[in-house]
This record gives structure tokens, C-alpha cells and sequence, in this order.
């Protein structure tokens, strides 16, 4: 049984800072990308980030320069810093992995962590 969870969600003030991290754990062959992505209410879910295993990243066009995707392979966690938070990047996160475990590779979603922008 493969799960990820996510930590690190809460209130932040417009122009601070927050760090997410999300860890798999289960049995895992292979991590091959993680990534994040966001659904605000009202809102399609969209790409905010996401990292393969060697360290490729694709960013969202809203926050090139604001946000930085980074994993850690060995603790098989992947994590997102989240600086210049605008009022718009409120939503709820939702960490994402294709993972090669027992039987197939497939996708694997958290459970959502709530980010709030606001003052």
C-alpha cells in the first residue's frame, strides 16, 4: 500500500513564505516524478510544479521565480517552497507521484493541505 502525505499547509500573509512537503512511503520500487499541484474553489485543479528523478522541473507560468520544487530521493519526499505568496495562491495543494510499486506504476495522490493567502 503505497500513500503520500502531505504537511506544511496553514494561513500566511501576502508576500510571506510557507514550505509543503509531501513523503511516500509504502513499497516503492520507484519514484519517477512528484509533483504539486492546486484546485481553488471554483477553479479547475492546475500544475504547479514538478520534479523527475534526476531533477528536471516544470513550473507553472504564475509562479516561475516565487516557488521551488526540490526532492529528496532517499527519504522519498518532494517538497515545495513557496515565497512572494500572492492572495491568488490561495487553494488546496495536492501532492501527486508516479510510483512503480508491487504491482503496476501508477498515479498517487495526498490528501490535500489548505494554503491560505490573505491578511
Amino acid at each position: 500500500q503505497v500513500q503520500l502525505v502531505e504537511s506544511g499547509g496553514g494561513l500566511v500573509q501576502p508576500g510571506g513564505s510557507l514550505r509543503l512537503s509531501c513523503a511516500a512511503s509504502g513499497s516503492i520500487f520507484r519514484i519517477y516524478v512528484m509533483g504539486w499541484y492546486r484546485q481553488a474553489p471554483g477553479k479547475q485543479r492546475e500544475l504547479v510544479a514538478r520534479i523527475t528523478s534526476d531533477g528536471s522541473t516544470v513550473y507553472a507560468d504564475s509562479v516561475k521565480g516565487r516557488f521551488t520544487i526540490f526532492r529528496d530521493n532517499a527519504k522519498k519526499t518532494v517538497y515545495l517552497t513557496m515565497d512572494s505568496l500572492k492572495p491568488e495562491d490561495t487553494a488546496v495543494y495536492s501532492c501527486n507521484a508516479l510510483i512503480q510499486g508491487e504491482l503496476a506504476v501508477r498515479d498517487y495522490w495526498g490528501q490535500g493541505t489548505q494554503v491560505t493567502v490573505s491578511s
